[in-house]
């Protein structure tokens, strides 16, 4: 290693004072190693900063003197000691990677599911923790305890660092368990008119058999008992009451509408991200009165790892009202579109057996009728007063 850092160089001495010169060189204490003679032809090593009192040692003698250097990395570097260019830039880049070793580059939110990222983040902000951030500015147990207090629905919060990555780890409160009122007396009622298909009690005194058809309102589980003696008790009826009953949605809607359509004119801004900084790369502003907007990043790599430095493209599409007129066809399919996704959100714990679609046109509107014929439970509880 000590001979790749100094430089080597092979030396070559002929001439008729050979052995003088030898001579000279063991008196002169250089570092010469690998020495032998051949043929009147005297051969060693030395290093890179002797070369010139070994040139002018040979000059002295008379004695013709070629030399080599090895492949070292002193060697290397000395070739490009006049490219400044290339110096600068490698400096450069220790200099960046020396800086960004010691900022914050990426804050990663684990362990949580209920608290969102931009609430923890906003949080970090305010106690000062954000990209380009010196890491050894930061308080960990200071900000753990803030961050607990500042975000609701958080129990704990830990901080730790891994490199120049910021990782924020999370527990949440668990949510207090809704109060089931089982010991409250009530009872069991139709909520729909339809006919029962199946049942099954808990608790509660069961009023109705399957095949039965009821109304709304109708009792089916009673909470109030009476035993052969005549003691009467309360209970917190419970069961599942399941029925065939109808049910009739409708769905409306006009031929004509404004909506707010892209106009055909758009238009791209780019800024200069520097952590948290968005420089600017434009000149003016937006001229559009309603638009809407894409954002895309391209984040600069150095050394296989993202840095807070890249361009963030801003596409800017101008919009406007615009009278949108349908026709029968298009508007029948947007309403059929209502349809299912009524029957996804509230018709999905259901059985749909039937439905049935009617139709009928105005001047103006559309409107669809659907009747369902369904099967699901059919009970809903009601307290039962007692003084």
């Amino acid at each position: 290693m000590k001979n790749q850092l100094r430089g080597c160089l092979k030396i070559k001495a002929e001439g008729r004072q050979l052995y003088k010169f030898i001579n000279a060189v063991h008196r002169g204490r250089f570092c010469c190693f690998g020495q032998y003679c051949k043929g009147e032809v005297f051969h060693c090593e030395i290093y890179r900063g002797d070369l010139s009192r070994m040139i002018g040692l040979a000059e002295e003698y008379g004695i013709s003197l070629t030399y080599a250097e090895y492949e070292t990395l002193s060697a290397k570097l000395l070739r490009y000691k006049r490219r400044i260019g290339l110096i600068a830039g490698t400096l450069l880049a220790a200099a960046t990677l020396f800086y960004f070793s010691g900022v914050v580059m990426q804050i990663e939110i684990m362990g949580n599911t209920k608290v969102s990222d931009s609430a923890v983040l906003a949080a970090l902000d305010e106690l000062g923790i954000r990209r380009g951030t010196p890491i050894r500015d930061i308080n960990m147990h200071y900000c753990e305890n803030e961050l607990r207090l500042m975000v609701d629905g958080v129990s704990w919060a830990g901080m730790r660092r891994t490199g120049n990555r910021l990782v924020v780890e999370l527990t949440e409160l668990n949510d207090k368990p809704e109060m089931v009122h089982k010991r409250m007396p009530c009872n069991v009622i139709a909520a729909h008119e339809g006919k029962i298909t199946y049942t099954s009690v808990l608790d509660g005194q069961l009023m109705r058999i399957v095949g039965d058809y009821v109304y709304e309102g109708d009792l089916l589980v009673s909470g109030i008992c009476e035993d052969s003696f005549g003691h009467t008790t309360f209970h917190h009826a419970m069961g599942t009451i399941r029925g065939i009953y109808k049910e009739t949605v409708t769905f409306t809607d006009s031929f004509s509408s404004n909506l707010c359509l892209p106009t055909g004119n758009s238009d791209s801004r780019s800024y200069l991200r520097l952590f948290n900084l968005n420089i600017p790369l434009f000149i003016g502003k937006n001229g559009y009165a309603s638009s809407s907007s894409e954002v895309s990043e391209s984040t600069l790599r150095l050394f296989g790892r993202s840095v807070p430095i890249g361009v963030t493209t801003e596409h800017i599409t101008e919009t406007a009202m615009t009278e949108r007129v349908y026709s029968e066809t298009e508007l029948e399919q947007l309403l059929n579109a209502k349809i299912f996704a009524y029957e996804r959100n509230f018709l999905s714990d259901v059985t749909v057996i039937s439905r049935e679609i009617s139709r009928s046109v105005n001047e103006d509107s559309l409107t669809l009728t659907v009747d369902y014929t369904l099967e699901g439970d059919i009970g809903s509880t009601m307290e039962v007063l007692i003084k």
